[in-house]
């Protein structure tokens, strides 16, 4: 039980950490300290939907439906083409944090929106997540696969509240336009770096 858990802990955190689409959003919501509990509860809840689906077999169905995961590929790519340029935009016109926070037109349906985009638009969370975890939970005992499904979710929500509530305690440090002009820069140079790969 506890070899499946740790199992299923280390391979999620392992395909998680990675700087994509996502984790860029939540850190930037981190930083602008707008709709935190919302943000890290509504990336885990998908990371676990999509863990759990893997494990109960979801995966093969992906797997035997390529063009599932085609589509999703070319909505991604447009979506983060017009969010990086979108952040490239804000670089440009940059504003210290409080005037940010007053002014971000980033509403909790509009936050929602986002995230769902981010998270369900990138075709590498289900080849990651759904797919892969999904094929690697199959491979243990059967008893054992909850334990590994616990494990991998775990991990996801400890990252995501790690670096939703990380990034709001360096908030203070982060009120000057020239630090959110490089912020905003390179999250768009993300957004259009993971486009290109997806078109690749």
């Amino acid at each position: 039980m506890f070899l499946a858990l740790l199992k299923g802990f280390s391979t999620s955190g392992g395909l998680i950490v990675a700087i994509g689409a996502q984790n860029a959003f939540v850190i930037r919501q981190g930083l602008l300290r707008r709709h935190l509990l919302l943000t890290a509860l509504l990336c885990s809840g998908i990371d676990a939907f999509l863990i759990l689906s893997g494990v109960l077999g979801f995966g093969h169905v992906v797997s035997v439906c390529p063009s599932l995961i085609e589509l999703s590929k070319y909505f991604a790519i447009v979506f983060l083409g017009f969010y990086g340029a979108f952040s490239l935009k804000s670089a440009f016109k940059p504003r210290p944090l409080d005037d940010v926070e007053s002014k971000v037109l980033l509403s909790t349906k509009r936050t929602i929106l986002m995230l769902l985009a981010l998270s369900l638009l990138n075709p590498h969370v289900y080849l990651d997540t759904v797919i892969l975890l999904g094929n690697i939970a199959s491979q243990q005992p059967v008893h054992e696969q909850l334990y590994f499904a616990v494990g991998a979710i775990s991990a996801s929500f400890i990252w995501f509240f790690a670096i939703t509530y990380g990034s709001y305690f360096l908030a203070p440090l982060l009120r000057k336009q020239s630090v959110w002009r490089v912020i905003d820069s390179l999250i768009a140079f993300i957004m259009w770096g993971i486009a290109i790969s997806l078109s690749f």
